[in-house]
């Protein structure tokens, strides 16, 4: 596998506009289980066909359970500048009810034991609205948060919990084992997640993500700025950065086949006017930058002509507030932030 992403390298080199690249992610399955001798060929051949940036963000991704103290040397020791920890929760009931390995003393012990060996950029995944039988319901969140804060991790990624028809809890939704997400009930945590944030000098520059000054993910900024990205392994995604996607597949024998024949394992998408507009604002509106209304005029004029008209009809409902050519989420609207992309979308 690791010879075939590394081939991948080679054969799609030119497929970015430029070799520079700004940020490396090592994310998705579990990359913390690669050895040394994987992430030397993996960045040996990274700096053999790409001109990696003066102070690049290197991110890997690892579950708690994932993390020893022999492994984050390791990270540290091959250019890992930046981990993302899925965390989830510090509350052990609900760490069982999400099905997570993890306990919550593994959870705070593999942030500290990071920060012990030199990771200052750490990222933690924290998930909110997941059902209490406290009498106050939200007491479990608040200490999550207290944790979060009491670890002093730099950026933080918060989400709503959500169940997928497919999925465990939403076998259990089914047959009523569980109830849905209460709407109401996932506001006031959101609330509570945002106010708790401020306050400790985090700033929302995302829907879901938070971060003190200076540590705001540039990997995944570069998504939401439409900026191009080359995604190399099985499942990866590319985007050229003008209309078209490239969609990795996720079959391992035929990717690592494929590769030994110097084929290119995807598919590619072309993109329309309504595809480039829409993920635009699907995108760029969930971020503190806004929608810039010029860049939707140039990406269509009549899509913009569309969305125009419903432009207004937002503002009223006070979702969205309009300033110098840009459209921004107020705070109402982010917590519809889903519901009024769509609104805007160009259908």
């Amino acid at each position: 596998m690791v010879e075939a992403i590394c081939r991948e390298m080679v054969v799609r080199k030119n497929y970015l506009p430029s070799p520079e690249i700004d940020t490396i992610y090592f994310g998705g399955g579990t990359p913390s289980l690669l050895e040394e001798a994987d992430f030397q060929a993996i960045f040996r051949t990274i700096h053999q066909e790409f001109t990696v940036s003066p102070g690049a963000e290197i991110t890997l991704e690892a579950n708690p359970d994932d993390l020893s103290l022999e492994k984050l040397r390791l990270f540290k020791s091959v250019g890992i500048n930046r981990l993302s920890i899925g965390i989830q929760s510090f509350h052990e009931p609900h760490l069982k009810h999400l099905h997570r390995i993890h306990s919550a003393e593994e959870a705070q012990h593999c942030v500290r034991m990071a920060q012990s060996v030199g990771f200052e950029n750490i990222t933690i995944d924290l998930i909110y609205a997941i059902p209490s039988q406290e009498s106050d319901p939200h007491a479990i969140w608040r200490k999550d948060l207290a944790q979060a804060m009491a670890l002093n991790v730099p950026h933080i990624s918060a989400y709503c919990l959500t169940i997928e028809p497919q999925t465990v809890f939403g076998k259990w939704l089914k047959t009523k084992r569980i109830s849905p997400i209460d709407d109401a009930f996932a506001a006031e945590q959101f609330q509570i997640l945002l106010d708790t944030l401020r306050q400790h000098g985090y700033e929302q520059y995302e829907i879901s993500n938070f971060a003190r000054p200076g540590r705001h993910s540039q990997h995944n900024s570069s998504y939401w700025l439409q900026h191009p990205y080359l995604g190399v392994g099985p499942s990866a995604h590319s985007y050229d950065g003008k209309q078209t996607r490239q969609y990795n597949l996720s079959n391992n024998a035929r990717y690592v086949s494929a590769l030994a024949r110097d084929e290119i394992p995807a598919e590619m998408e072309t993109l329309s006017e309504q595809d480039l507009i829409n993920e635009y604002v699907l995108t760029s509106l969930r971020t503190q930058w806004g929608t810039n209304l010029t860049t939707m005029r140039e990406l269509s004029p009549e899509g913009y002509a569309f969305m125009e008209k419903i432009l207004p009809e937002l503002q009223t409902k006070g979702w969205i507030r309009a300033e110098a050519s840009r459209i921004y989420l107020t705070e109402a609207g982010k917590l519809f932030a889903d519901r009024v992309a769509e609104e805007l979308f160009w259908v």
